[in-house]
């Protein structure tokens, strides 16, 4: 049974039909990427995946609990980093981790902050203030945040934003090796040497509807380019 199974998706806001009636599934430990253009669709599909937005018509489930009548017991098992996510900056980078676990009903959680500062791997630098970091070091910090908790699916938002080539390498690896110990991640990025490197299959997405959708290698064979970038230029209009 896939984790993610999204069919026939719509979103309105008001006369604008932001998605048109998109359907796909994401299997259990798959880093599935969602990869258009701006004003595809894809950052309003994330965040009704997320919970944090209505559906207009469709249905979504994700391990088998049903995203309108369950929100609250899909919160519990999936984590949500927005392309545009902030931390409080009074806070140091530990004790904001401190402050995120605190909200799971757990036993380990001196386990779990734990997990988020070697994620975020800031060294001494967790005990300084947000407001101190870099672009790059707050979005470290996300990503500990995020993936801390063990979700049962991921769901990210352009997870390298604002990182440095060695940065973003160590976070690709990461997401990799997240996903290889079984959470499953839902994710999208403009890099699309990113999508090629991370993603076990992906969908492309323009003007709200799915286009296209298989592996990144079946994808290049088919429209027979060297990459995904160049896929894409081919699909996406």
């Amino acid at each position: 049974m896939p984790v993610v199974k999204v069919k026939n998706l719509v979103k309105n806001y008001g006369t604008i039909e932001a998605v048109k009636g998109i359907s796909f599934s994401v299997n259990r430990g798959e880093i599935f990427g969602l990869i258009g253009p701006n004003g595809a669709g894809k950052t309003t599909t994330l965040r009704i995946v997320s919970t944090l937005i209505s559906i207009t018509s469709g249905s979504i489930k994700i391990m088998d609990h049903n995203l309108q009548k369950e929100p609250d017991e899909i919160r519990k098992i999936i984590s949500y980093l927005p392309e545009d996510a902030g931390a409080y900056k009074n806070l140091t980078g530990k004790r904001y981790l401190e402050f995120i676990a605190n909200f799971f009903e757990r036993n380990n959680l001196q386990q779990m902050i734990k997990k988020g500062e070697q994620i975020a791997n800031l060294g001494d630098r967790i005990n300084d203030k947000v407001d101190t970091y870099s672009k790059g070091m707050m979005r470290k910090l996300l990503v500990g945040r995020a993936l801390m908790i063990d979700p049962k699916l991921a769901i990210l938002d352009e997870p390298t934003s604002g990182l440095d080539v060695n940065n973003a390498q160590e976070i690709r690896k990461l997401i990799k090796n997240t996903a290889k110990a079984g959470t499953t991640i839902l994710l999208s990025s403009h890099n699309m040497l990113e999508v090629e490197f991370l993603c076990d299959r992906i969908a492309l997405i323009s003007d709200g509807k799915i286009i296209e959708e298989g592996t990144p290698k079946s994808l290049m064979i088919k429209y027979k380019a060297k990459n995904v970038e160049e896929v894409f230029t081919k699909v996406v209009r």
